[in-house]
């Protein structure tokens, strides 16, 4: 009887594991850039905000999210360490949300560094991208969603 019972056990939870195993796997993986070409602190705080919301939505539905934000132009300012007005949450937001980088567009500095003869330093979180347009365009290709605030 015990082997009988053993067996039946041994069956129900293979069942089991296989009606579990979908819900695994249907989560799933979001890719979201945000442009920021303003240098607009409000609008620097709400890519923040939004990427903070995102995260927490997509946390609650089981599904994960990657997200960059690429700052080019005046934005840049968003990821330069003297102008930042967002600097401590750039820093904060690293260390909590490993899923979440920050890019910053070489034209642009090397613009700026041209016109005042200075040279740019970035924030440590920030990724220098060689064109911060072109690297959205080239996200978009690969399937990521595109966010403008």
């Amino acid at each position: 009887m015990t082997a009988v019972f053993t067996r039946a056990l041994k069956v129900a939870t293979f069942v089991a594991a296989l009606s579990v195993a979908p819900l695994a796997a249907s989560a799933e993986m979001h890719r979201v850039a945000f442009q920021v070409n303003d240098n607009d602190p409000q609008r620097m705080n709400l890519v923040l905000n939004n990427v903070n919301n995102l995260i927490s939505a997509y946390a609650e539905m089981g599904d994960e999210v990657e997200v960059q934000i690429v700052a080019y132009g005046p934005g840049l300012n968003m990821l330069r360490a003297d102008t930042s007005p967002v600097a401590a949450r750039i820093a904060a937001m690293s260390l909590e949300h490993q899923n979440v980088s920050f890019q910053a567009c070489n034209n642009t500095i090397q613009g700026i560094q041209r016109r005042t003869g200075e040279e740019v330093t970035l924030l440590p979180e920030a990724t220098i991208v060689p064109a911060g347009v072109v690297h959205l365009v080239h996200l978009q290709e690969q399937g990521w969603s595109y966010i403008r605030p």
